[in-house]
C-alpha cells in the first residue's frame, strides 16, 4: 500500500510558457501564469492536477507562508487534500489561522525528498524531490458537514483507514477548531530525478563515487502510550501502513509480538472520500 493511492484525477494542463492559454483549472493568463509557472528548469515543471494531487497525498507537513505588518512568516502545518482544495485547521486562537482566514495572499508548498544526489564536485551535488507550490487565499470553512469531512481526511491523511477506528470529534472539539480551504487554482509541481549531472564532464575521470543515495520511509516497531490497557492490539491502519512500507520480502512487524492483533489483509482501505468534490 502507497500513501498515494487516492481517487483519479482530471488532467488540466497548462501551457509550456507564460502567455494567453488555457490554465490548469481556469482561464489563467498573464500574471497569473507567470506567478505559478516554474522559471528555473522549466522542463522539470508540471501543471496537470494529477501531478499536483500525488504530491499533496505524498506528504504529511505543508509549509504556509504569508506576511503580516511587512513581516514574512512560514509555518509548518499538518494538512489534507479534498478534491481540488487543501484543508489546515489549528485553534481558533491561533494567530496564523486567524489571519488566514481573513483571506490574506499566502503560498502553500509540500516538498519530498527522494534522494541525495552525489557528484564528483561540490557545485553538481543536489537531490532528487517533488515539489507542490500552490498560490491563492484561504476561506474560513464553516458548513458543519465539510467541517466534519476536513476531520475525517486530516486523520487519514495521517493513516489512511484511521477515522473509522477512532471517535469522532464531539460539538465542543469542533468549536475549539478552525478549519481552513486553499482552492488549487494557481500551482505547480517541480520534479527533480535521475544521477549527478557531471558524468560526461572532465570531472568523471576523478577517482570519487557519483549516483543517488535514495531516501524511503520506514516506521519502527510501535511504542503503545503509557495508558494502553493490555490486551489492545495494534490498529489495522497502522499495520497496513507498516506493512505498505516494508521492503521486498520482508516484514517491519517482524518485532512485533502475537497478541498486537492479525495480519493485515491483502488489500488497503480505500478513501474515495477524498476526491469527493467540495459543496
Amino acid at each position: 500500500m502507497t500513501r498515494s493511492e487516492r481517487g483519479p484525477a482530471d488532467p488540466i494542463h497548462a501551457p509550456a510558457a507564460p502567455g494567453p492559454g488555457v490554465g490548469r483549472i481556469k482561464r489563467n493568463v498573464g500574471r497569473v501564469i507567470e506567478r505559478s509557472h516554474v522559471r528555473r528548469q522549466p522542463s522539470r515543471g508540471r501543471y496537470d492536477l494529477a501531478a499536483i494531487n500525488a504530491v499533496l497525498d505524498a506528504g504529511y507537513v505543508a509549509h504556509v507562508a504569508f506576511v503580516q505588518d511587512n513581516q514574512p512568516f512560514c509555518i509548518p502545518m499538518l494538512y489534507a487534500r479534498i478534491g481540488r482544495a487543501v484543508y489546515v485547521h489549528g485553534s481558533s486562537a491561533s494567530r496564523t489561522i486567524r489571519l488566514l482566514s481573513t483571506g490574506v495572499p499566502a503560498c502553500l508548498t509540500v516538498t519530498i525528498l527522494d534522494g541525495l544526489v552525489l557528484a564528483r564536485s561540490a557545485f553538481e551535488h543536489s537531490a532528487n524531490y517533488r515539489s507542490a507550490v500552490l498560490l491563492g487565499a484561504f476561506r474560513r470553512v464553516d458548513r458543519d458537514d465539510e467541517r466534519l469531512a476536513a476531520f475525517a481526511a486530516f486523520t487519514n491523511q495521517v493513516i489512511p483507514g484511521r477515522w473509522a477506528e477512532v471517535r469522532e470529534p464531539n460539538r465542543q472539539e469542533l468549536k475549539a477548531s478552525q478549519i481552513l480551504a486553499l482552492p488549487i487554482a494557481e500551482a505547480s509541481v517541480k520534479v527533480r530525478s535521475g544521477p549527478p549531472t557531471d558524468d560526461d564532464s572532465p570531472d568523471a575521470e576523478r577517482d570519487v563515487w557519483a549516483g543517488v543515495l535514495p531516501l524511503h520511509t520506514i516506521y519502527g516497531p510501535p511504542e503503545a502510550a503509557s495508558g494502553l490497557r493490555s490486551g489492545i492490539p495494534l490498529s489495522q491502519s497502522a499495520r497496513r501502513l507498516i506493512e505498505g512500507h516494508a521492503g521486498p520480502g520482508t516484514s517491519q512487524l517482524d518485532q512485533i509480538g502475537d497478541d498486537r492483533g492479525g495480519r493485515p489483509p491483502a488489500e488497503p482501505d480505500r478513501h474515495p472520500e477524498r476526491d469527493e468534490p467540495n459543496g
